[in-house]
């Protein structure tokens, strides 16, 4: 189970004899409960050392203390020598796809067991490992923790929030968090419980070249240049796919046109982890690309070898403790036969409470509550009571109080029995126990603890519209893993904004937010802040949604997913999937198609239960075989190709065959999903639910945004507040949103909108103007919502007005027409264009005839007469010297008619209905008059 310690290089590159070379170092483990000593067993007049630590209260903890032979050397060895012994300082480039980085040691960082800093183009990733002196607690994971953080100062910048220190771990930084820490713990050696840090910062980022990869790269170097103990170097790579092509460590630049975004890790002979998204690729061109990123992996992995040879400190290997070896036979012996029994109990609950009962048996049995073992079972090992027997003086008791010479009284001391096992080793061995059980059931018997064969899907169950109030909602079980998923719709506002190196401002319309509540395994845990997990499920479960969303244009909502996952027994992110597709679809969301995910697992070494040795493939894997197996691969799409997927190694890795036959059983595993999901009972709505807000999108003029804004918003404010619309948003290349509750306010924001964009054209006549002003020079006259024209007091009467009090008070209506359009943009109105020819005198009339027998009739849509345009003339007998005109008045005394307008005007004003008018002129030489009807009755 331990590396080969003959394959790992002890010889660092110190300036002196290093104090952590394998001969100088010794080792003191301590415990009352802990048997296995390396001391020798030899006579002493004095208190045993674990003694004296237990009667200072150190005696229930196990650890390990690392030090050097002697104090005195330490001391001699750190001053006065005029050495430092820090690292020599290392530079070395390594291969990095199509170009190299830059990777150096010993510069910064010496103090910490493994620094490294790594350098791309401009983007420098920072990265340290460090671990504690003294071991934890044994515990059935790896104590290790990553950290990693996005320095703002690092493109040139800080925070836009009123903080200006980088704190709370963004989303993106907890995702890439999450990339170096899966593969990194596949290869962290079993038994080491050393607390281990990693720590990475960005600290220059050029905007080029992506830090994810270049930090899980430089995190596997520190850790193999540092102490901890681990089994294979690793790096991670980033592969796009641009045209046919693939290419490794792209640049953003070029990844805006890849259809595939695969982040693979693992080492110089295996694949630890992948995860990627892309737009409906087939499986075997994934494979493809996951076999050019591991050529990449292992030509750094070999660079990286060759540098740890010549400046990599030698491994803590003897810190690693096991459990002895005879605890194994001893559980299987006693929980074997119940254990295959408890393992058939097909109901998660059930099946826990038995494993924790038979758990505690077997605790009880093998600890100093009541264990019962054979001499042939303890061996020569050494145990707390033997270190009690060795000690040459027993306690003295004063008998009565008096001390007289030769009284002194020896007290026999009771000898209990001490425990041959630690709780914690108990624990650890039955989990394996276990694992190796349930491994053998599936592999012998060909069936899973819930009956399924290796290729069975658990029963589908889903329904829709189960929440009156929410825009979109479905119910997905699958199993007893069973997710309910929640969509609500909204506007720009709902986007969510996101922070980044890049300094631009950059919002999500689509995202997904997965909880998993403790409830929903019947337990009792912490509720607060999302954590990694949480994070990290949610982020595969949108982006494998994402690919199936209609664009901007064909749906214009800001698109919210929540998915509470409400029963686990494993796959919880891909029902999140599975219930996501559906209420999308319930919400009335256009989507391109439906997709479903699927969770695969793996037994690798089936030999060692009773297998053939060829590994078996597990569908849709429940929770006990996530955690007893060897792989959780995550798939997501549709009958087509994939859109999202995520795998996870708990063993050395695996091959490339095995990658290909998952996949190929994960695309049937969909195909059978989504039949089940087309049974959904009662069937997603598709529509817009009556709750959901209504969006319509405008296109005005560039140049006339800021109206609709106004000064300061004031505008577009006051429009809010008049028509009752919830939100209205404006775009420099003249695009409009208008979201409003109910259709009514949607259509008077958009005609306040459309008239306050509109294009006026010199000649169009209004309608029912209401005046809104009166000034010494004339009144002024709302011709449309919002625009306004100074009509001046000489264009109001045919006659002399001495101010325009007399004639007219705000609030009256009056018809008028637009003569000008200054460079300002003000209108100039004219009254008296509309306003009937006054009658002339008999005799005046024959010097102001015009010649010609007909009067030209100008068309009553308002529009300006052109010579190129044909012009209608009416020949009408004359009936005392001049014929009456006559105005229609309008209908609608509410609002303003426009009665002409130009092909420019804006196309939104299709509902204003053009009104009857009767032109006259009188011709010069022509004894009749001629009058002229427009309109296409005429025609």
């Amino acid at each position: 189970m331990l590396a080969n310690p003959s394959g790992v290089r002890t010889t660092p590159c110190y300036s002196h004899l290093s104090h952590f070379n394998f001969s100088n170092r010794c080792k003191l483990v301590v415990s009352p409960n802990f048997p296995r000593f390396l001391s020798p067993k030899k006579p002493s007049k004095f208190c045993s050392l674990s003694l004296l630590l237990s009667r200072n209260g150190f005696g229930g903890n196990r650890f390990a203390i690392r030090a050097s032979e002697s104090i005195a050397d330490v001391a001699d060895s750190g001053v006065g020598g005029g050495s430092s012994g820090f690292l020599q300082p290392v530079s070395v480039k390594i291969p990095f796809g199509d170009r190299e980085i830059l990777v150096e040691t010993g510069h910064i960082g010496r103090q910490a067991s493994g620094s490294v800093m790594a350098t791309d183009g401009e983007t420098i990733v920072y990265t340290t490992v460090c671990l504690s002196d003294v071991p934890s607690e044994p515990a059935d994971f790896f104590p290790l923790s990553v950290n990693y953080q996005e320095r703002f100062s690092a493109a040139g910048r800080t925070s836009g929030g009123f903080f200006k220190r980088e704190g709370k771990t963004k989303d993106n930084e907890v995702l890439i968090c999450r990339l170096i820490d899966r593969p990194l713990r596949p290869t962290m050696l079993k038994g080491f419980y050393h607390e281990t840090q990693l720590l990475s910062w960005v600290l220059s980022y050029d905007g080029l070249h992506s830090p994810d990869a270049l930090a899980v790269t430089a995190a596997g170097i520190a850790v193999a240049l540092s102490e901890v103990p681990n089994s294979k170097i690793i790096a991670g790579v980033r592969v796009g796919l641009l045209g046919d092509k693939f290419v490794v460590n792209p640049t953003i630049k070029e990844m805006e046109d890849s259809v595939l975004d695969l982040f693979l890790a693992g080492t110089d002979s295996a694949i630890l982890m992948i995860e990627g998204y892309c737009d409906f690729l087939p499986e075997e061109k994934l494979v493809e690309g996951v076999q050019v990123g591991q050529d990449a992996v292992r030509v750094i992995c070999a660079a990286v070898e060759a540098l740890v040879k010549k400046c990599g400190k030698p491994k803590m290997l003897d810190a690693i403790k096991l459990p002895p070896p005879e605890l194994y036979e001893l559980v299987e012996k006693i929980a074997g036969d119940e254990l295959h029994k408890v393992l058939q109990i097909r109901s998660k609950i059930p099946r826990r409470k038995a494993i924790s009962l038979l758990e505690e048996k077997v605790i009880n049995t093998l600890t100093d509550k009541g264990y019962i073992t054979t001499d042939d079972a303890l061996g020569n090992v050494e145990t707390i009571q033997d270190l009690l027997d060795e000690e040459d003086e027993d306690e003295e008791i004063v008998v009565d109080g008096e001390v007289d010479e030769g009284d002194v009284h020896i007290k026999p001391v009771s000898r209990k029995p001490n425990p041959l096992f630690t709780e914690v080793d108990v624990k650890l061995v039955f989990k394996e126990v276990s694992s190796k059980f349930l491994r053998r059931r599936i592999v012998e018997g060909e069936k899973r603890s819930d009956g399924r064969s290796p290729e069975g899907i658990r029963p589908i169950t889903s329904r829709c519209g189960l929440l009156p109030r929410a825009h979109g909602s479905a119910l997905f079980t699958r199993g007893e893993t069973q997710s309910l998923a929640v969509v609500t719709l909204g506007d720009k506002q709902m986007a969510q904004r996101l922070d980044n190196l890049a300094n631009v401002e950059e919002f999500k319309r689509f995202y997904l937010q997965y909880s998993f509540p403790p409830s929903c395994v019947g337990e009792v845990g912490r509720i607060g802040a999302p954590s990694r997990r949480e994070i990290g499920h949610g982020t595969l479960a949108e982006r494998a949604l994402e690919r199936i969303l209609p664009t901007e244009d064909e749906f214009p909502y800001t698109i919210r997913v929540e998915s509470t996952v409400t029963e686990s027994n494993g796959s919880s992110s891909m029902a999140s999937v599975c219930g996501g597709c559906l209420a999308l679809q319930d919400a009335g969301v256009p989507l391109k198609c439906s997709i479903a995910g699927i969770a695969m697992g793996l037994v690798l070494n089936t030999e060692d239960f009773g297998g053939d040795g060829t590994p078996l493939i597990l569908s849709d894997i429940t929770g006990a075989e996530d955690a007893s197996g060897d792989m959780d691969f995550k798939v997501a799409g549709n009958e087509d190709g994939i859109t999202a997927f995520q795998m996870d190694i708990k063993v050395g890795g695996i091959s490339l065959p095995i990658m290909r036959e998952a996949l190929l059983q994960a695309k049937d595993g969909r195909r059978r999903i989504l039949a089940e999901m087309s049974k959904c009972l009662p069937p997603p709505a598709k529509r817009l639910s009556k709750y959901a807000p209504l969006i319509h999108i405008m296109k005005v003029a560039p140049e006339k945004v800021n109206v609709i804004i106004g000064s300061g918003g004031k505008k577009v404010k006051s429009i809010i507040e008049e028509t009752g619309v919830e939100a209205i948003d404006t775009q420099d290349d003249g695009i409009v949103k208008i979201t409003a509750k109910d259709l009514a306010s949607l259509e008077k924001s958009k005609s306040i909108i459309s008239n306050l964009t509109m294009v006026p054209t010199v000649g169009d006549i209004y309608r029912n103007c209401e005046i809104k002003s009166i000034a010494p020079y004339g009144v002024f006259v709302e011709i449309a919502p919002g625009r306004e024209g100074l009509c001046h007091i000489s264009e109001l009467t045919s006659d002399w007005l001495a101010k325009a009090e007399d004639a007219f008070k705000v609030g009256d209506r009056v018809d008028v027409k637009l003569t000008e359009v200054n460079d300002k943009g003000q209108l100039r109105l004219s009254r008296r264009a509309l306003l009937p020819v006054p009658e002339t005198k008999p005799e005046e009339s024959s010097s102001e005839q015009l010649t010609g027998d007909a009067a030209e009739v100008n068309a009553d849509s308002g529009k300006v007469s052109d010579k190129s345009t044909p012009k209608k003339y009416v020949s009408i007998p004359k009936a005392d010297d001049l014929a009456e005109e006559k105005i229609e008045p309008p209908k609608d005394k509410s609002s303003a008619t426009k009665i002409a307008s130009s092909p420019k005007s804006n196309p939104t004003d299709n509902t204003l209905l053009p009104r009857k008018k009767v032109f006259k002129r009188v011709k010069k030489s022509s004894s009749k008059a001629v009058t002229g009807v427009s309109g296409k009755e005429g025609e």
